[in-house]
Parts: C-alpha cells; sequence; structure tokens
C-alpha cells in the first residue's frame, strides 16, 4: 500500500478558510420561494421580512427564524359532539380555510394559529348548534358557516391570520334519532302522496261534472233548435198548404165559370160518388144497390143548383 501523504499546516488553513467561506455564503445568500415569507431576526430581535425573490443576509447576526406560506389553508376540524337546543347529541365536523396575511403576527403572535383557529371554530360551533333545534341544523347551514367564520376571524385578527370561510361537512343524528326521521319523512311521503292522490280525484270530478253540465246545456240547446226548427217547418208547410188550397179553389172557380164548367164539375161529382159507392159494395159479400135509384140523378141535380146559385151570387174574386 501506498504511505499516507504528509499534509502540510497551510493546507489544513486553506480547507478550513474555505469551508468557512462555504458556510458564510450559504449563511449570507436566501432565495425565498413564490407564495412564501420569511422572518429575520437580528441577534435574536425581529429585523425584517423577506417576502418572494432573492435576499442578502449578515452571517452570524441575521438568522431566518420562522417561514409562512401565504397560500390559503384548509384545515380539518375533528368531529365532536354538540347538544342543539332540543336536548339531542350531534356529531359535527368541519374544514376552516385560512389565510396569513402578516407574517410578522402569524409568528409572534400565537405558537400555533392552525390549532388555535381549529380549536376555536369547535367551540363556536357547539355554542351554534346549542341554538338550533335539530331540525333547523339541517336547514341553516349558511348560518351556522357565516357564525363561526365571524367568530374564528374576530379572534384570529391579532394572529395575522385571514379567515375566509368555513364549512360544515357532516352532522350525525344517533341512529335512533335517525330512525325516527326516517318514519317522519316516509309518513310525511304517504301524507303528500294521499292529498295529491285526493286532489287529483277531486278535480276529476269536477271535470266529469263540468262537462256533464256542458253536454245537458248543449243538448237542451240542440233539442231547443230542433223544435224550433220543427215549428217553423210546420208553420212554413201550413202556409204552403193554405196557400195551395186557396189558389186550387180559385183555379176551380175559375174554371167554373167558364163555358161548360157546371156540366164538368156535375160529371165529376157523379164519377166520384159512383166510385165511392162502388168501394162500398166491395166490404161485403153481397152487392148494395140504392133502393131508389133516382137518388143519383137527384144528388146530382141538388150538386149543381148548389154550384149555379154559387156561380151565380159571387164571383170568383170572393173564393179563397
Amino acid at each position: 500500500m501506498l504511505a499516507a501523504l504528509p499534509i502540510s499546516p497551510l493546507t489544513v488553513v486553506l480547507i478550513v478558510v474555505l469551508l468557512l467561506a462555504l458556510i458564510i455564503f450559504f449563511k449570507t445568500i436566501r432565495i425565498v420561494p413564490q407564495k412564501q415569507a420569511c422572518i429575520v431576526e437580528r441577534l435574536g430581535k425581529y429585523s425584517t421580512t423577506l417576502v418572494a425573490g432573492f435576499h442578502i443576509l449578515t452571517p452570524f447576526i441575521d438568522r431566518v427564524a420562522y417561514r409562512h406560506t401565504l397560500k390559503e389553508q384548509a384545515v380539518d376540524v375533528q368531529p365532536q359532539a354538540c347538544i342543539t337546543k332540543d336536548n339531542i347529541a350531534v356529531e359535527v365536523d368541519g374544514i376552516l380555510y385560512m389565510q396569513v396575511v402578516d407574517p410578522k403576527k402569524a409568528s409572534y403572535g400565537i405558537n400555533n394559529y392552525q390549532f388555535a383557529a381549529a380549536q376555536l371554530a369547535q367551540t363556536t360551533m357547539r355554542s351554534v348548534m346549542g341554538k338550533l333545534e335539530l331540525d333547523k341544523t339541517f336547514e341553516e347551514r349558511e348560518t351556522i358557516n357565516s357564525a363561526i367564520v365571524d367568530a374564528v376571524d374576530k379572534a384570529s385578527d391579532p394572529w395575522g391570520v385571514k379567515v375566509t370561510r368555513y364549512e360544515v361537512k357532516n352532522i350525525l343524528p344517533p341512529q335512533s334519532i335517525k330512525d325516527a326521521m326516517e318514519k317522519q319523512m316516509r309518513a310525511e311521503r304517504e301524507k303528500r302522496a294521499t292529498i295529491a292522490e285526493s286532489e287529483g280525484d277531486r278535480q276529476a270530478k269536477i271535470n266529469r261534472a263540468e262537462g256533464d253540465r256542458q253536454e245537458m246545456i248543449a243538448r237542451s240547446e240542440g233539442e231547443k233548435q230542433k223544435r224550433i226548427n220543427e215549428a217553423e217547418g210546420r208553420a212554413v208547410e201550413i202556409l204552403k198548404v193554405a196557400e195551395a188550397t186557396a189558389n186550387g179553389i180559385r183555379e176551380i172557380a175559375s174554371a167554373i165559370n167558364e163555358k161548360g164548367g157546371v156540366n164538368a164539375v156535375n160529371l165529376r161529382i157523379a164519377e166520384q160518388y159512383l166510385n165511392e159507392f162502388g168501394k162500398l159494395a166491395k166490404t161485403n159479400n153481397s152487392i148494395i144497390i140504392p133502393s131508389n135509384l133516382s137518388d143519383i140523378a137527384g144528388m146530382i141535380k141538388a150538386a149543381s143548383s148548389v154550384i149555379k146559385h154559387g156561380t151565380e151570387g159571387s164571383g170568383p174574386s170572393e173564393i179563397g
């Protein structure tokens, strides 16, 4: 093996000087990342706050005592038991959001601002929950959040910390209360279903009654219009028949007054008489013969005299 080379005192001095220079260099240079802050103490007393960037310190006199992040931080608030206004124990937890706005106060105002803010949020939560009934705790989450934020933000102002918001994660009542709430909700849903069904049945009955009423009104209106139309039709029919009868009578009177009219009437009467007599004879097995055949001639003569008398006494203009 090679023998160890002797180290001269000058070499040792140079090594010591080099190490001392490196130590001084690292003690002098400080680079602070973005969204961070460093608290510098000079001989144990606060000197300055270093923000993001490059900085030079006085070696062996200045030192970085505290480092803080300026980002918004989420602190988990552990579950805790709270007693509501109606004496029901519930377990509540949440998340607290905060941000360091004054690194100096955050360093010297309190030992651990995260722990202190979480403990203050728990005590405030117990106080707020004690003012609310169990049913209201599920509805008043925004009220609970706002109350905790106001209380913690006011208390954390001397710590250089700004509380931005608080969110309740879970509100867990006992199992017996859960069962009772489930039964209550089931009964409420059944009640709403029954009410909706009855309202639907009621509306259906109203609609059917309204439809029947409209149908009866329409039917009566139709019957009324039908009777009016029938009456008008009968009136027109009677009027037309009367006008036709009057016109026929006028024509007959006019024809009688003409030459040979009376003879034509006599012939027509004799034909009708014989025709009706023949129908009467057909109704029985035996033939009916008038006792006096001269009755035919006498009837025709009487009818002729009536027609003649009528034609002499009044003109055709008086007929009808």
